[in-house]
């Protein structure tokens, strides 16, 4: 009874501590593009800034991005930085824009995520920091990666016809 008494103690002490947080390494990560919290507010409005910098989520089926057909870039909507190509979305069914890859590995980040007692990898933008969503391992081939991103994290650039 008493390994079983430890082992509810360790796993509640483990949730409650992990909720609404990610690793220490998130917060200690400098980048390139630093902004105070009121410029990024100011230049995001109220719900990007809640996703990007507050690690919030759009609701599901919300983003025009999950529908969008036309081939282009995603980029950051806090800096620019250009994230995803139409080449690589999917249909996931899961209400958000998703990504079997981004367009160049270095411009996004990973970063641990254990908050609301889950394990999962966060996915950031590696210029402002910016929060874009969560990547998983249940996506199509080549990668088998699903990158779950906020549209609301993004911006779309159109390809010239």
């Amino acid at each position: 009874m008493k390994t079983f008494s430890c082992s509810v103690i360790l796993w509640l002490v483990f949730v409650v501590s992990g909720c609404g947080q990610t690793s220490p390494s998130s917060e200690n990560t400098t980048y390139p593009m630093v902004k105070s919290d009121r410029e990024w507010l100011e230049l995001l409005g109220p719900e990007a800034y809640h996703v990007l910098r507050e690690k919030g989520t759009e609701r599901a089926f919300t983003s025009p991005y999950n529908d969008e057909k036309r081939r282009g870039t995603y980029c950051c909507a806090g800096c620019g930085l250009a994230l995803f190509h139409s080449d690589q979305k999917f249909n996931s069914g899961t209400g958000w824009p998703s990504y079997w890859s981004p367009i160049h590995m270095e411009n996004v980040g990973e970063v641990t995520d254990v908050s609301y007692g889950m394990l999962r990898t966060e996915v950031v933008c590696n210029q402002c920091g910016g929060h874009l969503g969560h990547v998983f391992d249940d996506g199509p081939r080549p990668t088998g990666l699903r990158y779950c991103i906020n549209g609301v994290s993004l911006f779309f650039n159109p390809e010239k016809d």
